[in-house]
């Protein structure tokens, strides 16, 4: 057995979940994020530098970031060609029976593609903000920004009504 092909085995064995996980918190999907994590392994360990990869867990991780913002721009592209051949992502339900996952669920899918990709690198990942800079190409600055508009709209999102004002207990 060649050796990036026990890296790959090793890889898919131990961290294939945490990997999906990753995945389906960017795109919301469980389906799409097994999708997501097969294209970017297939992606990364069919290349002919294969071997050269120093940490094949992240190098996985910013490929399948890659392949969903991606994906989310090709998609806005057709929409804005075929407005009418593609139904919305998503249907508005203020049903409140849902359970709190399912509202966590909503709320990051109604974020932007980049604030969830902030959002879920420093929360779920626990990157620093300049390692998320890094790994979309962009300012620090704009990181802070996605986070402060991606934090806002969770809060409001997932506001809990049962829960007493702070400034009414003060």
């Amino acid at each position: 057995m060649a050796v990036w092909e026990q890296v790959l085995t090793d890889l898919v064995n131990t961290r294939g979940a945490a990997l999906k996980r990753y995945a389906y918190l960017l795109c919301g999907n469980d389906s799409d994020a097994e999708d997501l994590v097969q294209d970017a392994l297939v992606r990364a360990f069919t290349r002919p530098r294969r071997d050269e990869i120093d940490n094949p867990e992240q190098y996985i991780r910013k490929a399948v970031l890659n392949l969903y913002l991606d994906r989310v721009r090709r998609r806005g592209v057709w929409r804005r060609v075929m407005p009418f051949a593609v139904a919305p992502d998503r249907t508005e339900d203020d049903s409140r029976a849902v359970d709190a996952r399912h509202d966590l669920r909503a709320a990051l899918l109604s974020l932007s593609p980049q604030q969830r990709a902030c959002v879920v690198l420093y929360y779920h990942v626990d990157l620093p903000v300049p390692e998320i800079a890094a790994q979309l190409g962009c300012g620090a600055g704009t990181v802070k920004r996605h986070l402060h508009d991606g934090r806002r709209r969770l809060a409001g999102l997932l506001h809990d009504d049962t829960r007493e004002d702070d400034s009414a207990v003060r």
